[in-house]
């Protein structure tokens, strides 16, 4: 993985002495809220550094670590396509920091992997993210009906997203 540069961040590759400050923000309730876990957010940050199939890079702001991005993919040929989820530490959320990492991301997905579809997923009623997403080019396709079980242990709608390679903002 290298190392891909926005205009206000740069996403390096996580590596294990990033766990602890990830696991810290995941811990804040605003992210928490959102980012569900048990009680070893250091293990389930871990975890996402050794899963294979994830590729996890860590989001930093004027040298400091500010959240995660991560993408997944989806090979079968008939249905190609990457999809991505984020965090960001709450002292710098509505800074527009979330549209420029999920806009290096998509550029480096597109451009480097050759996807021509990529998705993003956040609960259908986190209107900042869906609004991050949409800055960044994304598109609501539809509600996911009782996508994932929330933190009160019921069903909570998701709003799949997409952007197209030919619509992504240079």
């Amino acid at each position: 993985m290298t190392v891909l540069h926005g205009t206000h961040v740069v996403l390096r590759p996580t590596t294990p002495a990033d766990v602890p400050a990830l696991a810290a923000i995941r811990a804040a309730p605003e992210v928490r809220a959102r980012w569900r876990g048990g009680d070893d957010l250091d293990a389930e940050v871990a975890a996402d550094l050794d899963d294979p199939g994830t590729h996890t890079y860590t989001i930093q702001v004027e040298g400091g670590i500010a959240g995660l991005i991560q993408w997944y993919a989806e090979e079968d040929p008939d249905y190609r396509h990457a999809g991505m989820d984020l965090f960001l530490a709450p002292a710098v959320h509505g800074r527009g920091l979330g549209t420029d990492a999920v806009r290096t991301l998509a550029r480096h997905l597109v451009d480097d992997h050759h996807y021509h579809r990529l998705i993003i997923d956040p609960a259908a009623d986190n209107l900042p993210a869906i609004r991050c997403y949409t800055k960044a080019g994304f598109r609501p396709v539809g509600v996911m009906r009782q996508y994932e079980r929330g933190s009160d242990g019921t069903w909570h709608d998701g709003l799949l997203m997409d952007l197209l390679a030919s619509e992504l903002v240079r």
